[in-house]
């Protein structure tokens, strides 16, 4: 094998071991969705079963966590990136942190699902909630399309979605003040309605940072800490305006 056929046969090899690692970041991101989604069906059902069971299911996220992220502390050892590969694998290791921070939070919905299923449930069947949950996963699931693609303009469009997701949380939580206030005895339900929207507004957050690295990775910039509309007028022409 000449020099040449070896710099071929290594360059395969890395990409190969770069595909592994984004197949198992949209596999972990796919079964955060999936915990997501069952965790809000058991409060809109009432379902405390369910709640506990994906309250369980958090320990195969921060397994899948921790293998991610051996395997890019291997491929910087071993591999040596440079440039665009080293970003690509940083910014995934920070995409595995807040895949499995949401991981956290359905957790915790699951968990507040089964104490709910206890209590007396409005008329209405959290369907304020359930809006909020709706507009979450839609982010969530459009975050990881975006980091699947590494497609900028589909993140900066998915960044816009997390200021809705903060109204929508901030009427909740005004709303359930004015219950609390109104009859003391819906106190204890109603606390734990805040937590699980606290929850999915910190999920929108999370989404929202997954956006950030997909510009970080295809760019080289760090936007966290940028106006959203400058973002979208660099990285996205077209969507501040109306034209994306």
């Amino acid at each position: 094998m000449d020099t040449a056929d070896l710099g071929h046969h290594i360059s395969s090899r890395f990409n190969e071991d770069l595909d592994r690692l984004r197949n198992s970041v949209l596999a972990m991101g796919g079964l955060v969705e999936s915990q997501l989604q069952r965790a809000v069906e058991a409060v809109v059902r009432g379902d405390s079963e369910l709640g506990l069971a994906v309250a369980r299911d958090d320990q195969r996220v921060d397994r899948m966590e921790i293998e991610i992220d051996q395997a890019c502390s291997r491929i910087i050892a071993t591999r040596q990136p440079a440039a665009g590969d080293l970003r690509l694998i940083m910014a995934i290791i920070k995409a595995i942190t807040d895949l499995e921070r949401i991981g956290d939070e359905a957790e915790k919905i699951a968990t507040l699902a089964a104490r709910l299923a206890t209590m007396e449930r409005p008329a209405d069947r959290y369907r304020e909630l359930a809006s909020l949950a709706g507009h979450v996963q839609e982010m969530l699931r459009a975050a990881l399309d975006a980091l699947a693609r590494l497609d900028t303009r589909a993140a900066v469009e998915t960044l816009a979605m997390d200021q809705a997701i903060d109204r929508e949380y901030d009427s909740i939580t005004r709303q359930c003040i004015t219950f609390m206030m109104e009859d003391p005895r819906t106190i204890s339900r109603v606390m734990n309605v805040t937590w699980v929207a606290r929850s999915l507004e910190r999920i929108g957050d999370h989404a929202k940072n997954i956006c950030e690295y997909v510009i970080y990775m295809v760019h080289g910039r760090d936007v966290r800490h940028l106006d959203e509309q400058r973002v979208a007028r660099e990285f996205a022409p077209g969507v501040v305006d109306g034209q994306g």
